[in-house]
């Protein structure tokens, strides 16, 4: 059964990790993607050819969400070669951890930028379209450090607790018009950036989860093909915890 049959999807910083594990699960569904990218261009161009290989219509950009200008380009394109969009996944996001004392200025303000302000960017961008469908998902992605902190976290901790608010604002604003606007918070999630850490210490971090394991991008990829089909047509404004019971 393909859940998203006919859609179209963006989907921002897709060519690895998380996003990369969305954009493959979204078209096994049948949803057409169209996702963003920086600097990958080779992992942009193998993730164009995988997706279009699994029988959907599939395009890589080039383009800095949290630059406001570029964001509106972005749609304004997408919408030329797609003709319509369905679904926004706000996925894009960097860490610049650092104890508070020794956080610099520009560490806080470029995670602010680049994890919530390109929230803001993309669901202003999409917004015109989707009020005029009348029907869309927007899901954002969060963190359990959004909801509970983290030391040495706290510009990545107050971005990603930031989409929690923006997006139940904008469920209640949106939501007479069929667009709906939800979180998906994971936790300790298994991708090329944790494999580079220390054995020992990642081990220590699947004790402590009840689940005991750490999360792959399918659990989260799973977790969003619910938000964005009509599985959740009546589900809005919430966060979905995908962390092995972490915060349980």
């Amino acid at each position: 059964m393909n859940l998203l049959q006919d859609k179209t999807a963006i989907i921002t910083g897709a060519t690895r990790g998380i996003g990369k594990g969305i954009a493959e699960i979204f078209a096994k569904n049948g949803a057409n993607i169209a996702f963003t990218y920086s600097s990958s261009v080779t992992a942009a161009e193998q993730l164009e050819k995988e997706l279009i290989d699994l029988g959907v219509k599939a395009k890589g950009y080039q383009s800095n969400a949290a630059d406001y200008t570029q964001a509106q380009e972005l749609v304004k394109d997408v919408l030329e070669t797609f003709g319509a969009i369905d679904i926004l996944v706000n996925n894009a996001g960097i860490t610049k951890d650092n104890l508070l004392m020794r956080m610099g200025e520009e560490d806080f303000d470029t995670v602010i930028e680049v994890n919530l302000k390109s929230v803001f960017n993309m669901t202003k961008a999409v917004q015109r379209t989707m009020l005029k469908q009348r029907h869309g998902s927007i899901i954002n992605m969060s963190s359990v450090v959004g909801v509970k902190g983290n030391a040495g976290q706290a510009n990545y901790a107050a971005s990603k607790a930031g989409i929690i608010g923006f997006s139940k604002s904008v469920a209640l604003e949106l939501g007479s018009r069929n667009i709906r606007s939800n979180v998906v918070a994971p936790g300790f999630i298994e991708t090329e950036m944790t494999a580079k850490l220390d054995e020992k210490v990642v081990e220590g971090w699947r004790n402590a989860i009840p689940l005991k394991r750490g999360g792959t991008p399918e659990d989260i990829a799973n977790a969003c093909v619910y938000l964005a089909s009509d599985l959740s047509a009546y589900v809005t404004g919430q966060v979905l915890h995908v962390d092995g019971g972490m915060l349980t």
